[in-house]
């Protein structure tokens, strides 16, 4: 995915063009004004106080407007300011909580943790939701990491692609253990179409804001 654009971008046209607008408008505000006080009637002149109100109620205008334009800048330099920094997390290793990842190169790699020791039935599924993979173990408290070969339990080679675990947990008295996962994968692309940027994990999709950890990536991941 080719990324262009990314540079801010300056607000001082829009802010120029409202300003130049008000000061326009001002203007002619003057000149209609000026005009009404020089053709008045000289026994029935015009109330001053109205004039001085209006005055009041055009300032108070022009700087609603000039507000809304700086925050339109701040929310437009914000925007530009966090499509930046998630450019900068292409090549990088990133985890999210989740329990889908990508198999690349023969290696899927998902974290764990869990409050408990526990035994584990683990379960690998395809993207169409197919069983290929089982396999039961001992885990210790805490956190740790799943990497799986891409291996089936029939010893074939999977291919490619996005899978999906699942961890289930038994502690020694048969109770369950809660096991939550997350995956970790290269990011390859960033996705700008939506609200939020959308971090490319080769089929995966991952919100910026559900990454958990960022790491350079190792020579040859």
């Amino acid at each position: 995915m080719t990324v262009s654009g990314i540079s801010g971008t300056s607000s001082s046209s829009s802010l120029g063009g409202s300003g130049s607008t008000i000061a326009g408008n001002f203007d002619t505000f003057l000149q209609l004004l000026t005009t009404q006080l020089k053709n008045q009637n000289p026994l029935d002149p015009l109330d001053t106080n109205q004039f001085t109100q209006q005055l009041v109620q055009f300032s108070g205008v022009e700087q609603q407007l000039k507000t809304n334009d700086f925050l339109s800048a701040l929310v437009s330099a914000n925007t530009n300011s966090v499509q930046t920094g998630a450019v900068n997390y292409i090549g990088k290793t990133v985890s999210a909580a989740g329990t889908r990842s990508e198999l690349v190169n023969g290696k899927a790699v998902w974290n764990f943790s869990l409050k408990d020791a526990a035994t584990s039935s683990v379960t690998i599924k395809d993207a169409k939701g197919n069983t290929v993979y089982t396999e039961t173990g001992e885990l210790q408290a805490g956190a740790g990491q799943f990497t799986w070969d891409g291996r089936t339990s029939t010893g074939a080679v999977a291919p490619a692609g996005t899978y999906t675990i699942t961890m289930q947990g038994t502690n020694a008295e048969g109770k369950n253990v809660p096991i939550s996962t997350a995956f970790s994968g290269v990011v390859t692309g960033v996705d700008f179409t939506g609200t939020e940027p959308v971090l490319l994990i080769g089929g995966s999709r991952v919100n910026l804001s559900t990454v958990t950890a960022v790491n350079q990536t190792a020579t040859g991941a």
